[in-house]
């Protein structure tokens, strides 16, 4: 079966570009072009991807992402943004935000970030249907691959499949420091120059839920001038 897609779009030519572009990968997709409609359909039905803009009319992408987040809805969210400001950006990833796309974007770059992103959903879902017990224990934290659960001290903590992906790799390979041209390539599938923020802001997500002092890391530690390393102590 195809994968789900929602749009959130209130531009129509976008909506109805982006809308044509992905129908024309195969898969299903719906579209709207109000926040507060949007935000229904994602919280109520299930979808493999939601492609969500920023600026929208009732309901912003931001607060979307939020909520749908606290909310638990894990949902991949490529978040779409024609402001310059790199701040913008880096908000809407730490918010939970798994990929941005910044306005105007090309097609093929669209449809390339969607498929890999895509890619990551159809191997979790892979894992869960064929899991492997492996259970990696890293000081007080643990990680449940089969079932892709991860705790600190024995508590649950609640992690996106992007998190939860970027964590397993830097956990495989303790005291490796991966720059973050590679965890791009690695995690998310693509290289492209100017979105190392996207690295940044998840590993800032992950220290907020994993570590009791994000700001005095125990378990993702930077390399400064490189990237990021799991300890190894």
């Amino acid at each position: 079966m195809s994968a789900r897609i929602l749009v959130i779009e209130d531009d129509h030519d976008i909506n109805n570009l982006i809308v044509m572009n992905l129908g024309d990968l195969l898969y299903q997709v719906e579209s709207c072009d109000h926040g507060g409609q949007g935000f229904i359909q994602a919280s109520q039905q299930a979808f493999d991807l939601i492609v969500l803009d920023l600026m929208l009319p009732g309901m912003n992408g931001l607060d979307i992402c939020q909520q749908l987040r606290a909310r638990q809805v894990n949902t991949p969210i490529l978040m779409l943004t024609a402001r310059d400001s790199e701040a913008d950006r880096v908000v809407g990833l730490e918010m939970g935000a798994d990929d941005y796309l910044t306005k105007p974007f090309s097609v093929r770059e669209l449809q390339a970030r969607v498929k890999a992103m895509l890619r990551r959903v159809d191997l979790l879902q892979q894992s869960q249907n064929h899991p492997e017990p492996q259970l990696m224990q890293r000081q007080d934290l643990s990680i449940d691959v089969a079932r892709r659960q991860v705790s600190v001290a024995q508590h649950v903590v609640e992690l996106t499949s992007t998190e939860f992906d970027l964590l397993y790799y830097l956990a495989k390979s303790p005291g490796l420091v991966f720059s973050r041209t590679q965890l791009l390539d690695e995690v998310w599938g693509y290289q492209h120059s100017g979105y190392e923020h996207t690295v940044n802001s998840h590993i800032n997500r992950l220290r907020t839920k994993l570590e009791s002092d994000p700001s005095h890391p125990q378990y993702v530690l930077t390399v400064w001038g490189v990237g990021y390393k799991f300890n190894d102590v």
